[in-house]
């Protein structure tokens, strides 16, 4: 790639960069690899200036700079990199580098979408799930949350789960929700984790089962899921499914809390006012409660 790339070869500048940006053959090397990329940017391969732009995004061996990142993100978009386009869709959709525009977001979505980009499919779902940017249509976000998580998504697996749940854009299905949390679960994701929790501790759309209910609650709540957390805390705080333990409970809540979880805020409040689980201080009470 060396010999390659000094001889001015655009793939073998992309390659050697990416080797450095990596640690790949050569001693980890950002600095070298933004070089590389530029060089091979600066000759039009979109990969290198999509690369060019991850580089400015997160201040890898350059310094950060979002125009710069939608600079090379726009470049290469406009070659049809559907990697470049879904980013160029995150700059719009959040205001970075440029200015919040969703329906330029939207636009740079759907076109990486229609080129099976499984994470632009998902983000564009999420526009059609909320009308940002074009007019909300639960069917459409249905239909490419599906095709997200059949590449095997976490997110929209778990956000497949809840049309099927909820009955959002598709029949209400509730073992069908089951199977799409227990996909997402199996891949971390917490949220996931967390509404087959609830499922199998209900029994709904699967066999009940309080004790893997319980477990799946641990592993969302550990996982850093404020729900779970909070639920988690209940648990400690009531005696559920574990033994009484206001400490827990307390350390639980204040988890939670510190997420800007609402309920867990007004719980941990009560856990100072009272000196249940901390030791008793009516300002940090409060401060919670405000």
């Amino acid at each position: 790639y060396e010999r390659a790339a000094k001889q001015g070869y655009a793939d073998a500048q992309y390659n050697l960069g990416t080797c450095y940006a990596n640690g790949e053959g050569e001693k980890e090397d950002c600095e070298k690899a933004v070089s590389w990329y530029t060089k091979a940017a600066e000759q039009g391969l979109a990969d290198a200036q999509c690369a060019l732009g991850n580089c400015y995004r997160n201040g890898r061996g350059v310094e950060e700079d979002m125009e710069q990142a939608v600079s090379w993100y726009t470049k290469a978009a406009e070659q049809g990199l559907a990697d470049a386009q879904c980013a160029l869709g995150n700059c719009y959709r959040n205001g970075r580098g440029v200015e919040e525009d969703m329906e330029q977001a939207v636009f740079w979505y759907t076109k990486a979408a229609e080129q099976g980009l499984a994470k632009a499919q998902y983000a564009l779902a999420q526009c059609y799930d909320n009308g940002d940017g074009v007019e909300e249509d639960e069917e459409e976000a249905f239909r490419l949350y599906e095709k997200a998580a059949m590449q095997g998504h976490t997110y929209a697996q778990n956000e497949l789960g809840n049309c099927y749940w909820l009955g959002k854009g598709v029949k209400k299905d509730e073992k069908q929700a089951v199977v799409w949390y227990e996909r997402a679960a199996a891949q971390d994701d917490e949220e996931a984790q967390s509404h087959l929790a609830y499922a199998y501790e209900k029994g709904r759309g699967v066999k009940k089962d309080e004790q893997k209910a319980f477990e799946l609650v641990c592993k969302s709540a550990q996982g850093g899921y404020e729900s779970a957390q909070y639920y988690l805390g209940h648990c400690y705080a009531c005696g559920k499914y574990v033994e009484k333990d206001d400490v827990q409970a307390a350390a639980w809540f204040a988890k939670a809390a510190e997420q800007d979880h609402v309920p867990s805020q007004y719980r941990l409040g009560n856990c100072y006012r009272d000196g249940v689980g901390v030791k008793k201080d009516l300002d940090m009470a409060l401060a919670w409660y405000q």
